[in-house]
């Protein structure tokens, strides 16, 4: 008859990995004081406003929504909103379409045949030029061809991501097996069917990761709409924060007022889309 200690199972200890805990707890620190101050500040009133630290820390003593009333008038909130939703929506669909099938095409052959190899590595290296290299022609060439408008921001956008984008589909599809296609071709399908019937539909968490990646990109730039759309009178969010920022430097309650309003459409997209981006790395991490 055995001991109830030694039928009992062994618990293990498991031990903390101090360094890495303090490290991500830094981390989160930083990301969460300064979140904490901008909703703090955003729904104080002005004359809560002190310069010490305490006055800037407290909470406010009545939460109100004036800020946002009046930073919504103020940077013409609606329609740069309904500006920056557009141009975010089309770049991130037609990222996904054209990047995903690109990759694909060039992944599944790039072992294969050389010229889709070079081709790959081409891409990528779109990486490496700075915008700061590519800014000046762009804007000659967008007005040359009548692009200096909101279409000519989408397709730079496509453009500018592809690089990002083909790297992450490239590497994902490593993890779908090939025996799937040909299970599909025996079938009867077509190239073009089994991409969109079998592999586009696989490539679901990818999908949102590139769509997140993407779209925080394009949500938050300033530079491109700044030096295509500059004097046209359209303005995006960033460009609308910016012009905000120059008029209202010193209202610290409407400018963050105005920031959280900016940030807060990306902030609902992330969280409903979290778990299939976290399905997205850990899958494409994992050959």
């Amino acid at each position: 008859m055995t001991s109830t200690s030694a039928s009992a199972p062994k618990r293990v200890r498991e031990r903390v990995n101090w360094p890495v805990t303090i490290l991500l707890m830094i981390g989160t620190l930083t990301v969460l004081f300064p979140l904490y101050m901008a909703v703090v500040i955003a729904f104080k009133d002005p004359s809560e406003m002190t310069n010490d630290i305490a006055g800037i820390l407290s909470l406010p003593s009545n939460w109100s929504l004036d800020n946002f009333v009046q930073a919504i008038q103020v940077t013409d909130f609606f329609n740069s909103f309904l500006n920056s939703l557009v141009i975010t929506v089309v770049a991130v669909v037609v990222s996904i379409l054209v990047h995903s099938l690109a990759a694909y095409a060039i992944g599944r052959n790039m072992d294969k045949k050389r010229l889709f190899k070079a081709s790959y590595y081409f891409i990528i290296a779109g990486m490496y030029v700075p915008f700061a290299i590519l800014m000046m022609p762009l804007v000659k060439q967008t007005a040359v061809m009548h692009l200096d408008n909101m279409v000519g921001v989408m397709i730079l956008y496509v453009v500018f991501y592809m690089p990002m984008n083909m790297m992450l589909y490239t590497g994902y599809l490593r993890n779908i097996p090939v025996a799937l296609e040909e299970a599909a071709r025996v079938d009867g399908a077509s190239t073009w069917t089994t991409y969109w019937r079998v592999i586009f539909p696989l490539l679901k968490p990818m999908h949102a990761t590139v769509a997140v990646i993407t779209g925080l990109a394009v949500w938050n730039d300033v530079m491109t709409p700044l030096v295509i759309m500059g004097g046209t009178g359209v303005n995006t969010l960033p460009l609308a924060q910016m012009n905000f920022q120059t008029a209202f430097s010193t209202n610290y309650n409407l400018a963050f007022a105005s920031y959280l309003l900016a940030m807060l459409p990306m902030i609902i997209f992330y969280i409903v889309a979290q778990k299939q981006i976290i399905g997205g790395v850990t899958n494409g991490a994992v050959k």
